[in-house]
């Protein structure tokens, strides 16, 4: 049998003695280094060390083992090519066959808030060279990075006595997809200990690691998955019911945007394809969701319900009597959550504390990804904008809830709100005045005396002619419409009163 070398140098040595020695008994001879030689030797499997090939001892500390001629010409040496294989004969080059590496624990280092001499110390060199040289020649010399790896390997060469050529291209590319995340991770927890927001820089690394499959995406026909960047972690943990879906945790986003903007008030979102269908405060979580779920009862059956109190028994009760696919919440009391999870087990529990996952919202288009800083627009204040008309400050908080609405509705979006609750939505039209006639039509009634907010201005009076028949006692939008002179004095003359934010909220 024609001996083969294999370069064996990992960090994590889980399986290792065994690949080595079922790898032996293939015809390979075994090089290593370091722990890894020392791992090996006391398994009983011999080992040729690395200096044997280089002629030289580990330098700095360490630092310095396999980048060496004799190591990387042994691997990255083409078989064809003439001039290659004679500097391998001239420069007496040992061939490598086959390279197994995992790297340094940069991430679990950088997990456990190690200092930065430590961290720049668990960054790999010699390992991503040696992978990334193997990767390169996979013609010729295959690279295993997972013990997951191991098996499939093993089974090729007993059944074949060589690594198939689809398995060493597959190997190949998972080679190079974890140097890149590799990478990823050194930027981020750099950048991280640095104090270094690098926002919207030259270079966007996506290094994204898959966090859970999922059922299928926004249509059966579509695969799916959940992403995670470097040294991330899920915002939120599950407590019960159904696995996530593609869907669940687009409209997720909403109501865990909605939960974050009220800041300690005791509120209620429900969400539905991405849009909110009702969003109220109250004094409990019971009186809260009553509220949100007034609004549009019809859209909320399907919906994601966002709460930022600990739902209690009451509540559950409620909950239960509409359908809904997630319930989200800071908490949940003991004999709440024990009651949810017998009534209602395909629901999804999820136990939210706040956080996130990334600072930037990245969307992928025909061309391109779209990057842009992902904050809401500053809340609006009475000593900071300006009122048309008569002053309401005894309308505010109502202002101030239709303004949120209206930040986490689609565009065109028009909020109807009374009483600490949305009673009106028109989101997701191309024309502002549908949004409004909309929004109008849902609150009917409720609209006498309520307020509005947009998130754009109006472009013509035309609105402000609707709310005024409706009897709208106010409105919040930004301003800065060619026309705004048009509509302030449609204001003026329906007597409803205008604040002037300055901000546009759209969400497209």
């Amino acid at each position: 049998m024609t001996t083969r070398r294999a370069l064996i140098s990992v960090y994590d040595k889980n399986q290792a003695d065994t690949l080595a020695r079922e790898l032996a008994q293939c015809g390979y001879e075994i090089v290593s280094s370091s722990g890894t030689a020392r791992f090996l030797e006391e398994a009983g499997i011999l080992v040729q060390e690395v200096s044997d090939l280089t002629g030289f001892p580990h330098l700095l500390g360490g630092r310095v083992k396999t980048l060496h001629p004799a190591i990387m010409g042994g691997i990255l040496a083409r078989r064809e090519n003439d001039h290659d294989m004679e500097d391998v004969k001239v420069y007496e080059i040992p061939l490598i066959d086959l390279v197994v590496c995992n790297l340094y624990p940069f991430e679990e280092t950088a997990r456990r808030g190690a200092d930065l001499d430590e961290l720049v110390e668990n960054i790999d060199i010699g390992g991503v060279t040696l992978i990334r040289a193997a990767a390169k020649n996979y013609r010729q010399v295959a690279v295993v990075v997972d013990p997951s790896d191991y098996d499939p390997l093993l089974e090729d060469l007993k059944a074949t006595g060589d690594i198939s050529p689809q398995l060493r291209q597959d190997l190949a590319l998972k080679a190079f997809a974890y140097t890149s995340r590799y990478d990823g991770l050194i930027e981020k927890g750099l950048s991280s200990i640095l104090g270094r927001d690098l926002g919207l820089s030259q270079n966007l690394p996506l290094s994204l690691s898959k966090a859970q499959e999922l059922r299928y995406g926004e249509n059966p026909h579509q695969r799916a998955a959940l992403y995670l960047p470097p040294l991330a972690d899920l915002p939120w943990e599950q407590l019960s019911g159904k696995p996530l879906s593609y869907n669940n945790i687009l409209d997720l986003d909403g109501a865990l945007r909605g939960m974050a903007l009220f800041n300690g008030e005791c509120a209620c979102v429900i969400n539905k394809h991405t849009t909110p269908c009702g969003l109220a405060v109250g004094d409990t979580a019971l009186k809260a969701y009553e509220k949100a779920l007034a609004c549009d009862s019809l859209s909320a059956f399907g919906g994601i319900v966002g709460l930022t109190r600990t739902v209690d028994m009451v509540t559950a009760r409620s909950l239960i009597r509409t359908f809904t696919e997630v319930l989200a919440a800071p908490d949940f009391d003991d004999d709440a959550l024990a009651f949810l999870r017998e009534t209602k087990p395909s629901l999804r529990l999820l136990r939210w504390q706040g956080g996130r996952v990334v600072p930037l919202q990245i969307t992928s288009t025909w061309s391109g990804f779209l990057a842009q800083e992902d904050q809401p627009a500053p809340l609006p204040r009475q000593d900071r904008g300006e009122w048309i008309g008569t002053p309401r400050p005894d309308l505010w908080d109502d202002l101030i809830l239709a303004w949120k609405a209206a930040y986490l509705s689609k565009s065109n979006a028009i909020v109807i709100a009374a009483d600490g609750a949305t009673v009106g939505i028109g989101r997701g039209f191309t024309s502002r005045v549908d949004a409004v006639n909309w929004a109008l039509a849902q609150a009917g009634d409720k609209a006498r005396g309520a307020v509005m907010a947009s998130d754009a201005f109006f472009p013509f009076p035309d609105s402000i002619t609707a709310a005024a028949k409706a009897k709208i006692a106010a409105i919040i939008e930004p301003g800065g419409s060619v026309k705004d002179e048009e509509v302030f004095d449609a204001a003026r003359d329906a007597g409803i009163s205008l604040f002037l934010s300055s901000w546009r909220t759209f969400r497209h």
